[in-house]
């Protein structure tokens, strides 16, 4: 049951990033692009934890995994403040 979640986690937030992206392009929100980036890094995150977790079960690739996640959410924070300057 755990790799169907994962994987399932993994495609809500593929989908999510291009539902993002596809947004961002037709509106040109900056908001739109710096959440379609942050989902971004989930996705890569979800799709480690998948890879981790059920590819490679004797691996530990928390500290990959976490990466990208990380680089995501300051993306996301970093958007936010910048937008509130302008």
């Amino acid at each position: 049951m755990a790799p169907v979640v994962y994987l399932l986690c993994a495609l809500t937030s593929l989908l999510t990033m291009v539902l993002l992206f596809r947004a961002y392009m037709a509106r040109r929100v900056r908001l739109l692009l710096w959440s379609g980036l942050c989902f971004a890094g989930l996705a890569l995150n979800n799709a480690l934890l998948f890879v981790d977790m059920v590819v490679i079960p004797m691996a530990d690739l928390s500290m990959f995994r976490q990466i990208p996640a990380v680089v995501g959410m300051s993306l996301l924070v970093f958007g936010l403040v910048y937008d509130i300057r302008e």
